[in-house]
């Protein structure tokens, strides 16, 4: 399953791609641009904009109801049955991009020495460079995906 975000739902597309879901984040406004794409590269369209409402297009558009970022987690995981589908972790929450594990040797003196010191397990997102581990923002985020009833994600 494949999403495009609009403006409206940036923080949606950030949820989304922690947990594994090829989100991209088009936050031009564009209608014509999010259409575009969702309509070549087969993706959900993902908005709380009633301007998408009056478009004729093939792809599907999934209006949310909530303006509150869990909630529409919560929405977008009913509507397409997302449990069992998630890859915690695996995406690079900034560009999208999948992760690759790196060693912990060719992470040092670039994360702070404590997380080095602690931690075993890291990846890199290969476009960015952004280095990822699961630190204890990790456990806050379980915990707020608890709250709307999707942690565990099984």
């Amino acid at each position: 399953m494949k999403f495009i975000c609009d403006s409206m739902v940036g923080k949606l597309a950030r949820w989304l791609r922690m947990m594994g879901f090829d989100t991209v984040y088009e936050k031009s406004g564009d209608l014509s641009k999010i259409i575009k794409q969702a309509e070549e590269e087969n993706r959900v369209i993902l908005t709380r904009n009633s301007r998408f409402k009056k478009v004729k297009t093939p792809a599907k558009i999934f209006f949310l109801s909530s303006e509150k970022t869990l909630e529409q987690v919560k929405q977008v995981f009913d509507e397409f049955n997302l449990r069992g589908k998630c890859s915690f972790l695996t995406r690079c929450m900034e560009c999208n991009s999948p992760l690759k594990e790196i060693k912990k040797e060719d992470v040092k003196g670039k994360v702070p020495f404590f997380v080095y010191d602690t931690h075993e397990e890291f990846a890199m997102c290969p476009v960015c460079g952004r280095i990822y581990w699961e630190g204890t923002h990790v456990s806050r985020m379980k915990d707020k995906l608890k709250e709307v009833g999707i942690w565990p994600l099984k």
